[in-house]
């Protein structure tokens, strides 16, 4: 009777950690891409070949119960004072680009908190963008550069960080693309929230 109960515990015990296990853990899901020789493009999330390229890499959301915005905010009041840009700013460049996730890679390649791309992590001397000391550092010195080249007009400095400087001298405005219109709008509407707070 009593190797029964045993049993019978060590039963209930397994299976309850599979439930807790199974339950808890949250599940994302990279997306690939594959085009064949006739230029079709194929999705998936469970590659089949090498011929599969990343195409979106999911980031895990973010707990709610977390203080994640404040993360982040003893390397951010370094870069700002380092470099002369608003606390307040690169906290809503660093909401918006990678949400304070460190481990953020965009479709395009960019990385980190503040999504710098590649080109701008060579030049910028960045060793590992994946660090936050290194990309807030790296991030904010860029920025710095955009606001200068810019003559202090943060949209435009925005749209540059977002669309590239070249497109924004073309246009001599904010380029007229949605992705960076959203994303100035949206970065200065974080600014103004992070400022009151």
């Amino acid at each position: 009777m009593t190797r029964y109960i045993i049993k019978l515990f060590f039963i209930v015990i397994f299976c309850s950690a599979f439930v807790v296990f199974t339950v808890a853990a949250p599940v994302y899901a990279d997306i690939y891409v594959y085009m064949d020789s006739g230029g079709v493009l194929h999705f998936t999330n469970v590659p089949t070949s090498s011929n599969y390229k990343i195409y979106i890499r999911e980031k895990p959301p973010m707990s709610l119960n977390s203080n994640i915005t404040d993360r982040y905010d003893d390397l951010i009041t370094e870069a700002s004072k380092k470099h002369g840009v608003s606390f307040s700013l690169l906290k809503a460049l660093i909401k918006i680009e990678s949400d304070f996730n460190p481990l953020a890679i965009s479709s395009a390649g960019a990385k980190g908190l503040m999504q710098i791309m590649p080109e701008n992590i060579r030049a910028l001397n960045i060793k590992d963008p994946f660090d936050p000391w290194e990309n807030i550092m790296g991030g904010t010195r860029y920025l710095k550069q955009l606001i200068t080249r810019f003559d202090g007009k943060l949209p435009m400095a925005l749209a540059a960080y977002n669309a590239g400087p070249n497109v924004v001298d073309r246009y001599k405005r904010i380029p007229p693309f949605k992705e960076t219109e959203d994303f100035v709008e949206k970065v200065m509407k974080y600014y103004s929230i992070f400022k009151k707070g």
